[in-house]
């Protein structure tokens, strides 16, 4: 969206020019009219929304930010909410904005439902914990019956479609609603009217249960090539399916939250949040980083004899901070994604620890003998200095390795987000490992030549 079309729309808008900002919006898809929504003002918003029909309004509903989303809602009576946005809604869409409610709303929104069957399905739904498979299914499907003949299919496939947007697989149950498999549509042209959707139906068929969490469904619709996936109960009945766009809704959202953490936000944070809100979320993980950084200068006090023979070691302290915490990070999250993505197998956490032991040997290796050579020409080959630092920094570089890559694994068998182990934390505690280490060797190293 250009500036100057929002812009303009901004003028129809001040202006309570209906008709123009209703051809401007007709060919707009909702998810253009959400991004719009979210560069005007909530008044602004809030006209222009009442410009759209009913089924646009839904859908660029669904699109929008939640903050401005519940903004929107809150003012509308629960009668409007159910008539004008539920009603034009897959139950999945439905539930996402109905869970934000409080409990009183809720029932008054679904009790405005003219379906009846959508209203028992949104009921279902809310009961499942949103961070599972079943809080984010939807029930709009194709389903057939594992005895009906060709035709019977046909008639009852066509029914159901009148009522679907999209259709991307056709499941196959039997007469107690459990999944038996998939039912490929080159079949109703191929088969004679004889045969039974039985004889034809493709038994190959992957589903997740209703309390798989969401992170793990992700995965498996990209191992398997799926744009849609079949969610069964305790005794595989067939009860919704999981779409591709709703996986990628919440793959984004995970993706920022984990952002966030290894950015040290303890919370979700946008843009527009509040003030308060924003360093509420920030605060903590810089009074953590402050008190860490207390404890260097602490440690570094307790080598101020050291330090004060050979002043030119605070030179390099920076660059052993930095280099441990960079290798640290680099670690953390490759260990951290290959978690999120199912690349790295728990079974074999022993060889992924050995292959980044040898890459951290071969870089601290290659670093530490160029720190060397340039230690060679600007200070003496006896000075403390020369061999302290290249050594202390292939120590730094191998324990920040190690502990980048241990760290998220140790988290995720604690059952605790592993992107903790992303950013500051790793930061904080290289910066004090390294600290001792370089005084440690320093310390060692002076005993030695002295």
């Amino acid at each position: 969206m250009t500036k100057e079309f929002i812009d303009t729309l901004k003028i129809l808008i001040e202006n309570k020019d209906s008709v123009l900002l209703q051809e401007s919006l007709s060919k707009l898809h909702p998810a253009d009219i959400a991004e719009i929504c979210s560069e005007l003002d909530i008044e602004e918003a809030r006209f222009l929304y009442r410009q759209l029909d009913n089924e646009k309004a839904a859908d660029a509903l669904i699109e929008m930010d939640e903050d401005l989303r519940n903004e929107l809602l809150e003012e509308l009576p629960s009668e409007a909410i159910a008539k004008r946005f539920v009603n034009y809604m897959d139950t999945d869409d439905a539930v996402e904005i109905i869970r934000d409610m409080d409990e009183d709303k809720q029932e008054e929104v679904l009790s405005h439902i003219k379906d009846i069957e959508q209203a028992g399905d949104i009921v279902d739904l809310l009961q499942y914990d949103e961070d599972t498979a079943g809080g984010i299914m939807g029930t709009e499907m194709v389903v057939v019956n594992e005895n009906w003949s060709m035709p019977e299919c046909l008639k009852e496939m066509r029914r159901q479609a009148e009522e679907l947007d999209e259709i991307y697989y056709i499941y196959v149950v039997d007469d107690d609603e459990r999944l038996l498999g998939l039912f490929p549509l080159t079949k109703m042209i191929t088969s004679p009217s004889v045969s039974k959707v039985k004889h034809v139906m493709n038994t190959d068929v992957i589903s997740i249960d209703v309390d798989t969490p969401i992170e793990e469904v992700a995965p498996l619709i990209e191992k398997y090539n799926l744009v849609a996936i079949p969610v069964v109960d305790k005794i595989n009945r067939l009860v919704g399916q999981i779409t591709v766009d709703d996986v990628m809704d919440e793959v984004r959202e995970q993706s920022e939250h984990d952002q966030q953490l290894g950015a040290g936000l303890m919370q979700d944070v946008e843009s527009d949040d509040s003030v308060f809100y924003q360093t509420k979320a920030r605060l903590p993980w810089l009074v953590i980083g402050m008190i860490g950084g207390i404890f260097s200068s602490m440690l570094l006090g307790l080598f101020d004899t050291t330090l004060g023979a050979h002043p030119e070691m605070a030179l390099f302290i920076p660059l052993l901070a930095g280099m441990g915490g960079n290798v640290g990070v680099q670690s953390s999250a490759i260990a951290v994604q290959g978690l999120a993505n199912n690349t790295l197998d728990t079974r074999h956490i022993f060889r992924h620890i050995l292959k980044e032991s040898v890459v951290a040997l071969i870089n601290a290796t290659i670093l530490s003998l160029l720190i060397y050579v340039y230690n060679i020409f600007m200070y003496d080959a006896t000075d403390i200095v020369t061999l302290s630092v290249p050594l202390s920094l292939f120590v730094v570089i191998m324990f920040a390795s190690s502990f980048g890559t241990l760290v998220p694994l140790v988290l995720d068998r604690m059952n605790i987000n592993p992107a903790h182990a992303t950013g500051p934390f790793i930061q904080i505690m290289n910066d004090l490992s390294g600290m001792t280490f370089y005084m440690g060797i320093s310390m060692l190293l002076s005993n030695i030549i002295l």
